[in-house]
């Protein structure tokens, strides 16, 4: 599977359109829609390499979340999960109870378990409430 557009729309409107580098909450250098691999002071960039960022950084996600899920998934249920290891990285999808919840068949806990992960630093961020809460709701959204 590969990210729908309900899913981009979500990932863009958390992460935020930078196109110049700037420090993140947890303190990592980061342009364009969170991508951060490379990434140093002073780096400007345009909005369709912010694009093609996104885009490569999301194909790293999908895998994981290919790779890690053995529940069956919907669009939604996928592209929450994308966005969630997006943000959180595959380590963390890995280790989570929201994986093995999700792996046992369990769909309504592990869509509860979105809103644990709203901390960056020890801290909890509203912002990641925000984005947690909206990923939770994605995630139990049917596909018509």
């Amino acid at each position: 599977m590969i990210t729908g557009e309900t899913g981009l729309e979500l990932i863009k409107e958390f992460e935020g359109l930078r196109l110049t580098a700037y420090l993140c909450p947890a303190q990592v250098w980061t342009i364009g829609y969170g991508h951060t691999a490379g990434v140093r002071q002073g780096d400007v960039i345009i909005e369709a390499q912010a694009d093609a960022f996104l885009r490569h950084d999301l194909a790293a996600s999908e895998l994981a979340v290919g790779r890690r899920v053995t529940a069956l998934l919907n669009q939604n249920q996928f592209d929450a999960l994308v966005s969630f290891t997006f943000n959180l990285g595959a380590g963390n999808l890995s280790r989570s109870s929201l994986l093995q919840k999700l792996n046992a068949g369990d769909y309504a806990g592990a869509a509860e378990e979105f809103l644990r992960w709203n901390r960056a630093g020890g801290k909890p961020l509203a912002g990641l409430s925000r984005r947690r809460a909206a990923e939770r709701a994605l995630f139990l959204t049917e596909v018509l």
